[in-house]
């Protein structure tokens, strides 16, 4: 399961609210192979499908393909805003 703070929930909701997709989309997290770097985490709006896990946290719905589930379950995702800049944390 994936983990997602109220911060990063909120901040999901927002965008999602903006392009439209708040009640006919979710967070899809993903994992891709990444060459010599080993595996990249990604981000994205999308339909759930079979086979995909679905959970609910502060109300957004998060969708995990499982393959990815085995590189990403226990992951927190975190929405952090400093000097540097908005954006989104994902610690595994």
């Amino acid at each position: 399961m994936i983990t997602l703070t109220e911060s990063a929930a909120e901040k999901l909701g927002g965008i999602m609210e903006q392009k439209g997709l708040a009640t006919s989309h979710a967070l899809r997290v993903f994992v891709k192979g990444g060459g010599c770097g080993g595996m990249q985490y990604g981000m994205t709006f999308d339909e759930a499908r079979e086979g995909d896990e679905v959970y609910e946290q502060h109300g957004l719905r998060v969708i995990v393909d499982s393959t990815s589930l085995f590189y990403v379950d226990g992951a927190s995702i975190d929405y952090v805003d400093n000097l540097m800049g908005g954006g989104f944390h994902i610690e595994n």
